[in-house]
């Protein structure tokens, strides 16, 4: 069983790439599912086929849908949301306005993960391509799990005398059926549990980034891989999408256009490592429609299958020493010399290495401390960011 999610800044083409990595899957013979979790959904436009909330047969063994929280959220939070919502409800505040309120943060995103693992679960599907939200809301949805289970363990302290004790002036509301309510959280807290370890296990899932060879796109990615990091997703690969051909045109546009590619598609070599990298061109005409698909797939991957686990490893590692400070670990194969050079501003880590050289975004626990001196050891870079004040905010570290 694989799940292989697709991120990426909006407009980069990630629709189009789980679309088509989704029916190379397909046409080499695995049961394959393509889902969007994207509130506004663009896959099947890319399939050039309606969809809906369930799975649709689009191809030989190949079936797509659009998650609809809508149709599965009574199933994972009605009992909970029925509970609060009698909570709010009270003098000058209607029913409606009590149930809209009553909707947990970001229940949305755990609904569609939960679907996701559903999937995973039963097996009915040998491959599930996710086609998920533009970076900053992926992000937030998979961290969602953990920020649930932190909420769903200190909602069950209300079990404890003490707490019934303090909010006893609410005990009518809060005494209805409360063995229904914790039962409810642990079920939902369980699946959750359940949820993460899927999508952290590296044999069962897989992120990728999509992205463009643009300045304000690599950053993004650099980020999106950062966080997921820090949360021990693992990510397999870059897909670096809309490259543009060489071309007869030599108009001073094009010749700018592939030189500014030409730049940001070496910073990216060189930034990503050691992850592997995919090339899919930029087309003149629209990727829509099960061909066109089918075209990017071989450009892209070439006879490799889509759905092999391209890297195994650690993309960095964060430690916290102890005494305040951390140390991050990153991987650098290849690289005997000891001469390290660091330089940091803002959330930006420059790292020089002999003719090595990489940029990074840094998650914000690092990024509002002083950077120490790096080392290299047994193939990865230990850079310590040390205790105390925080960097100035206008000068580098």
């Amino acid at each position: 069983m694989r799940i292989i999610l697709y991120l990426g800044k909006g407009g980069v083409g990630k629709t189009t790439v789980a679309a088509a990595t989704a029916l190379r899957s397909a046409q080499l013979g695995y049961k394959t599912l393509v889902a969007s979790t994207d509130i506004a959904h663009s896959l099947a436009d890319s399939l050039d086929v309606p969809l809906g909330p369930s799975p649709m047969q689009v191809a030989d063994n190949l079936w797509a849908q659009e998650i609809s929280v809508v149709a599965d959220i009574h199933n994972y939070w009605g009992t909970l949301q029925g509970f609060m919502a009698n909570m709010i409800s009270g003098p000058g505040i209607s029913n409606v306005v009590a149930d809209e309120l009553s909707a947990f943060p970001g229940m949305d995103e755990i609904v569609s993960l939960l679907h996701i693992n559903k999937q995973a679960k039963e097996r009915e599907f040998e491959r599930v391509i996710i086609d998920a939200a533009p970076t900053g809301e992926t992000i937030r949805l998979l961290t969602m799990p953990d920020t649930f289970r932190w909420y769903a363990g200190h909602v069950s302290k209300l079990e404890s005398a003490f707490l019934m004790r303090a909010l006893k002036p609410f005990a009518g509301k809060l005494l209805q059926g409360p063995s229904e309510v914790l039962e409810a959280i642990s079920n939902l807290d369980a699946a959750t549990a359940d949820l993460r370890a899927t999508l952290s296990d590296p044999s069962v899932s897989s992120y990728r980034v999509v992205l463009q060879p643009e300045k304000m796109v690599m950053r993004e990615a650099e980020r999106a891989i950062s966080y997921l990091g820090l949360f021990n997703y693992p990510v397999d690969s870059v897909i670096i999408n809309r490259i543009l051909p060489e071309s007869v045109d030599d108009s001073e546009f094009y010749r700018q256009r592939r030189e500014i590619q030409a730049k940001y598609i070496e910073l990216i070599e060189n930034n990503f490592r050691p992850l592997p990298l995919w090339y899919a061109p930029y087309y003149a005409h629209e990727v829509v429609g099960l061909e066109a698909l089918a075209q990017l797939a071989a450009d892209c991957f070439g006879s490799s299958d889509p759905g092999e686990i391209f890297y195994r490893g650690i993309l960095q590692e964060i430690i916290d020493t102890g005494d305040g400070g951390y140390l991050l670990r990153l991987p650098i194969p290849f690289i005997g010399r000891d001469d390290v050079r660091l330089r940091k501003r803002g959330d930006e880590l420059f790292i020089t290495i002999g003719n090595f050289k990489r940029e990074m975004m840094l998650p914000t626990v690092l990024a509002k401390r002083r950077a120490g001196g790096g080392r290299l050891r047994d193939g990865m870079l230990e850079i310590t960011f040390l205790p105390g004040e925080p960097e100035p905010a206008n000068g580098p570290a």
